[in-house]
C-alpha cells in the first residue's frame, strides 16, 4: 500500500475543503445560521479524512511490525 500517495491525495482534498471553508466564511450574504449549516459538512469531511489517514498509517505500521516478527 502506498501510504505516501494516499496521504498526498487526502492532503489535496483537505486543501480544497479549506478553500471552500474560506469561501463560505467570506460570503457576507449568509447569516450566522446559514454559515454554520454550510460549515458542518466541510468540517465533518475533513475530520473523517484525517481519521481515515491515521487509520491507514496505523494499519501500515502494524503490518510492518507483524512482518518483522515473522
Amino acid at each position: 500500500m502506498d501510504v505516501a500517495f494516499i496521504e498526498s491525495k487526502i492532503d489535496e482534498i483537505i486543501v480544497a475543503l479549506e478553500k471552500e471553508v474560506m469561501e463560505v466564511l467570506q460570503n457576507e450574504a449568509l447569516g450566522k445560521g446559514d454559515t454554520n449549516l454550510q460549515m458542518k459538512p466541510l468540517a465533518s469531511t475533513k475530520k473523517i479524512l484525517t481519521n481515515a489517514l491515521e487509520s491507514i498509517k496505523m494499519v501500515e505500521r502494524l503490518s510492518k511490525e507483524e512482518q518483522e516478527k515473522s
